[in-house]
């Protein structure tokens, strides 16, 4: 008679059990409601785990194509886009924004080059003004505002990480090099010929296949807004401008728009696939993607310093390459330091490390409180290095 949690389904090789065991420990000690976890190791799936539900009322079981919104571990496939544009010699990014997005010259940013898009650097962690979620919902409308505003500090001296603003900052320079948006890009170049199962944003034809998000620990609209307000002037532009959670994540508006910093819909497994092209270093399924050159130009690192915005909340120094999180001391992503990856909100993740030739994706429904390094995130990564 098998020991395993009876709502764990899937694949895991034998060599990898530590990663099923903490996937199944995810569900008995710390909360997980539905989850999933991919590991892929040389371009190939040895770990494809799901469980769990894919609603709060216990309704739906979470299904081998079950999909969920990703939040921030969007940025990742975000970065590619451009990359991918940078590695065909369409994009530099070491040339001002404003080449490609004449507007954006406005307000001082005359001189904020592509590569501070990329890493958080540009000062434009949130637009001053209040932003409704109907405003982020508009790409245009939402992008004129940025290219107005005037940055928070000095374009490149600091991180301060743009939770929301990054994927319309590098989405924009995306579209005004290809002409496409990078939901359309991605799709075109990355997912539709790998036959990846993740979008930037959800058709409504998908919606089935979805799961509900909910909060770990359920707030009130209200003491969201209070806690909102305790924040300093810009981690509240950042982090609180509009004031969001996972009832909005679930609503047709969120997911007809195109959010690319944090409304990416995917398995695990596409997670993982699509952060092994950086483990693959450019590579992935005999397809490049992006050159080894490029691929290794990804997780350059652009200084170490506490994060304007997350750096009280993470109470460390950080470093952020040029789309993604390094790893650094920390271990976010694994003991080898120059890993990388992305975290999202309440817990998800894509991990890439070209040295072990290792991607991870992990997906759940249930969204902690942490700003990273979700304990059921960290498990998994912790076995996954074990059984390395």
């Amino acid at each position: 008679m098998s020991d395993h949690d009876p709502l764990v389904h899937g694949h895991c090789d034998g060599r990898f059990a530590a990663v099923r065991e903490a996937f199944e420990e995810n569900f008995r000690d710390r909360g997980e409601l539905g989850a999933a976890v991919a590991v892929t190791v040389d371009g190939r799936v040895v770990v494809d785990l799901w469980g769990g539900w894919a609603d709060a009322a216990h309704s739906r079981r979470w299904e081998r194509d079950t999909l969920v919104n990703v939040w921030s571990t969007s940025k990742g496939p975000t970065a590619l886009c451009a990359h991918i544009l940078a590695d065909r010699g369409l994009l530099d990014l070491d040339a001002p924004v404003a080449e490609y997005w004449p507007e954006f010259a406005a307000a001082g940013k005359e001189k904020v080059l592509v590569r501070h898009l990329l890493s958080h650097r540009a000062g434009l962690s949130g637009p001053r003004a209040p932003h409704s979620l109907q405003e982020l919902y508009d790409w245009e409308f939402t992008v004129r505002r940025l290219a107005a505003t005037e940055p928070w500090w000095e374009p490149g001296t600091r991180s301060g990480y743009h939770a929301l603003t990054y994927g319309f900052l590098v989405g924009e320079v995306v579209r005004r090099v290809s002409g496409l948006l990078p939901g359309a890009f991605l799709r075109r170049e990355v997912t539709g010929p790998l036959g990846i199962d993740f979008t930037i944003g959800l058709p409504e034809q998908e919606y089935g296949r979805a799961a509900e998000l909910v909060h770990m620990a359920p707030a009130s609209g209200g003491e969201q807004e209070a806690a909102a307000v305790q924040l300093p002037p810009l981690a509240l532009a950042a982090l609180a401008n509009p004031v969001m959670g996972a009832a909005d994540a679930n609503s047709p508006g969120w997911r007809a728009a195109e959010i690319p910093a944090a409304n990416g819909h995917g398995t695990a497994r596409a997670v993982a696939r699509l952060y092994g092209v950086f483990a693959g270093r450019g590579s992935l399924d005999g397809r490049r993607i992006l050159s080894p050159e490029a691929a290794e130009r990804v997780r350059e690192g652009q200084g170490v310093c506490r994060d304007l915005v997350l750096g009280a909340g993470l109470g460390r120094d950080t470093e952020v390459a040029l789309g993604l999180w390094l790893s650094g001391g920390s271990g976010s992503y694994g003991p080898n330091p120059r890993a990388f990856g992305h975290d999202g909100f309440g817990g998800s993740c894509g991990l890439a490390d070209p040295e072990a030739g290792v991607s991870l994706g992990y997906v759940m429904n249930r969204m902690g409180p942490q700003i990273a390094d979700d304990p059921r995130k960290m498990a998994l990564v912790d076995a996954l290095y074990r059984a390395l």
